[in-house]
């Protein structure tokens, strides 16, 4: 599947292990690249998937300058976005357990923005999920935190965790994307490379 970008070499430009898991099951071979000290901040005047998109563009463009002219970079960005507030990635214990906090008992939306480019063109897009969460006790959100340590999860929870088996009531859109990355919309989108 997907001959029609095997003229690429593929490079996933993320040190997620979902997503390297994710687009593995897409069967294609590629490379995972990272690069520290990318800016992920933003302009506050931006609002859901903006958000996102505008990251991951952001991180397309630390990579074009070293790309090679075969090669077909995919960077994406996540966030969680509950009652207005954007919840990135928690600062510590504390943060994580004030985001869970937050998302118990109500719905929150989980945006992926997602960039493909080549050195000659970038074509984004952003998917959107609605998760509803039970309402979670203190003494689970504490044990969720003190034994998953989700410190490197937008919004503090890995829906593929323990987390997510004892606290999601149900999801609209795409479960793969409230993983970081929304496989069967980016498979779509490379169907579409000619």
């Amino acid at each position: 599947m997907l001959e029609n970008i095997s003229k690429y070499k593929i490079v996933l430009a993320s040190n997620s292990p979902r997503r390297k898991e994710l687009l593995g099951g897409l069967g294609l071979q590629f490379e995972v690249r990272t690069m520290d000290g990318i800016d992920e901040s933003y302009p506050d005047t931006l609002v859901g998937e903006e958000i996102p998109m505008f990251i991951s563009s952001r991180k397309a463009d630390a990579y074009q300058a070293a790309m090679a002219e075969d090669e077909l970079v995919i960077t994406a960005d996540t966030i969680v976005y509950a009652k207005g507030e954007v919840l990135g990635k928690p600062a510590d214990a504390a943060d994580a357990k004030r985001m869970l906090s937050l998302l118990s008992g109500c719905h929150h939306e989980v945006i992926t923005g997602v960039c493909i480019m080549t050195k000659q063109w970038r074509r984004q897009f952003a998917a959107t999920s609605r998760v509803h969460f039970a309402k979670l006790t203190d003494e689970e959100i504490d044990y969720y935190v003190k034994n998953y340590k989700p410190f490197d999860k937008a919004g503090a929870y890995g829906i593929q965790e323990w987390i997510g088996f004892v606290g999601v009531v149900g999801i609209e859109g795409s479960y793969f994307n409230v993983m970081g990355l929304p496989v069967q919309r980016l498979y779509s989108e490379l169907k579409k490379i000619e």
